[in-house]
């Protein structure tokens, strides 16, 4: 059985899984536009309330090319995450090649003021190819 959630990185107890999925749709490969819908999964497995409280992804594509994004919380939020808990969000990638990736951290405060960093597991954006 495939996984919901085949990307997965876990660090001080806190997991993040990744789902990722084409989207044609919302892609123009003729006009050089490829677009990736990305679903994020970060569950607290430790006995302390944690809280995301930033990001850095880096997204490479496929001519090598690398664009790093720093910012605050995620889709507008900076969820607090109790023990046992988890936070879900969907978010969006354009790239300029049928294929890339996409990696990070969330930066983390834990209920006792400690910050850590979380490791985002790399995963893979590939666009199906197309048979004319």
């Amino acid at each position: 059985m495939k996984s919901l959630f085949p990307h997965s990185a876990t660090t001080r107890d806190v997991t993040v899984r990744v789902s990722v999925s084409f989207l044609p749709e919302q892609s123009e490969p003729a006009k050089g536009r490829w677009f990736w819908a990305y679903h994020v999964r970060i569950e607290n497995g430790g006995r302390e309330t944690v809280q995301l409280i930033s990001r850095e992804w880096i997204i490479s594509d496929g001519r090598g090319g690398r664009h790093e994004v720093v910012g605050e919380g995620v889709v507008g939020e900076q969820p607090v995450i109790e023990p046992g808990a988890s936070f879900d969000y969907v978010s969006g990638c354009p790239l300029t090649t049928s294929t890339g990736a996409m990696e990070g951290l969330y930066h983390m405060v834990s209920s006792d003021g400690s910050a850590f960093a979380v490791d985002i597991p790399r995963f893979p954006l590939v666009a199906p190819a197309v048979t004319t």
